[in-house]
């Protein structure tokens, strides 16, 4: 709905863009409401995507930062995400990945830190976010 894409599409500038995905339309439809309230719809590209994909096979090499805020851990599997966003990555991108202590424990989290690595994200920094297990992961050159 926003809680993220608004305040990022701010720091980017106009120059920026900001692409948000999410499996439902009705927060996608949210996103744009409140985009467009903010006066910043015009450096958001919201789309729908479906559990299979992200749908930015367009954006390969192209992404400098992915936020993954408590959301990795509802996939079936982190692997296909974390492919998935090493091809849509420039080198040396970033990407946060938060995960909730209350849904995710340590293991899980090193797990999805051990799929990061598969797919050539290396941490970088163990940010303190509360109540959160976190990770700013950049990808290999």
């Amino acid at each position: 709905m926003g809680f993220f894409t608004i305040p990022l599409a701010r720091l980017v500038g106009a120059s920026g863009r900001v692409v948000a995905v999410d499996l439902q339309p009705r927060m996608i439809g949210a996103l744009k409401r409140r985009a467009a309230k903010a006066n910043l719809l015009d450096r958001i590209e919201a789309r729908v995507t479906s559990a299979e994909t992200m749908g930015v096979e367009d954006l390969a090499g192209k992404v400098d930062f992915t936020l993954a805020f408590a959301m990795v851990h509802e996939l079936p599997d982190a692997k296909p995400f974390f492919a998935e966003v090493a091809r849509a990555s420039k080198p040396g991108a970033s990407v946060l990945l938060a995960e909730p202590r209350g849904h995710v424990n340590e293991v899980k989290f090193a797990a999805e830190l051990a799929a990061a690595a598969a797919a050539q994200f290396e941490v970088t920094s163990r940010p303190v976010i509360r109540r959160s297990h976190a990770a700013v992961l950049t990808k290999k050159f």
